[in-house]
């Protein structure tokens, strides 16, 4: 299987505003949010990207456009990495939303939350990773299983594809951090994911790029889903 660069979008305009944007339409990147935008060019230099997966949303197309230009990829569009369906909640000030009765379970039983008129964010973990999981097998077979492709999606979407790869439960989700412009970093192997980067700002992400064997593999086997006992050596993975 493959490795995906999860980005979260950029800053946005709405990201100061103190309101739930959701899926509100012209919500677009802010000057902060477009500075990121083209710092990804760079961040993401030493990284090869078979492929561009978007969530359809205004401020990530705009979050991977300079990266897609840069490399001559199409930006693939996918509606289940779209953000969370908050119904009735969208456009609504947090401070307003902080009062309602559902807060306290989006906070702590984040499992059981159903948002009026819109959906549960479990419902959304579970077509989020779906979506995750067959672009990265398609990818793996059309470009074999050393292929890095990026994804640009949000902040709970995204948290709740790490919470699966983390294999923690989605009550649990709430502990993740994923800032706007950050990179964290998900490797797919046969039978666990392992989580090489975290809510990453940092500039060189090189080292997630997995090492090609040095000669021909056998036929079948593939990237191992072995942890190292006692933490990695600090060398790229094992062939």
């Amino acid at each position: 299987m493959g490795t995906v660069i999860l980005l979260r979008h950029g800053r946005s305009s709405a990201n100061g505003s103190g309101v739930l944007a959701g899926r509100s339409p012209r919500v677009d990147l802010d000057a902060t949010g477009s500075g990121q935008a083209e710092a990804l060019v760079d961040r993401l230099a030493g990284v090869p990207l078979a492929a561009i997966v978007t969530s359809p949303l205004l401020r990530c197309r705009q979050t991977v456009a300079p990266l897609a230009r840069h490399r001559d990829l199409e930006r693939r569009s996918e509606s289940r990495l779209s953000e969370v369906d908050y119904g009735d909640w969208t456009g609504r000030e947090l401070k307003t939303l902080a009062k309602e009765p559902l807060w306290r379970v989006v906070q702590s039983h984040p499992s059981a939350a159903v948002f009026p008129g819109g959906e549960g964010l479990a419902q959304m973990q579970a077509r989020a990773v779906a979506a995750v999981r067959e672009h990265d097998a398609r990818i793996t077979a059309e470009h074999g299983e050393h292929a890095v492709w990026a994804l640009c999606s949000h902040g709970d979407v995204l948290k709740a594809v790490l919470a699966d790869a983390l294999g923690q439960h989605l009550d649990a989700f709430q502990r993740l951090v994923v800032d706007p412009a950050s990179v964290s970093v998900v490797r797919y192997t046969e039978t666990r994911p392992f989580v090489l980067r975290l809510n990453d700002h940092g500039g060189d992400l090189s080292g997630v790029v997995p090492e090609k064997p040095k000669k021909k593999r056998r036929r079948g086997r593939t990237l191992s889903s072995d942890a190292e006992v006692g933490g990695t050596t600090g060398g790229k993975d094992r062939a």
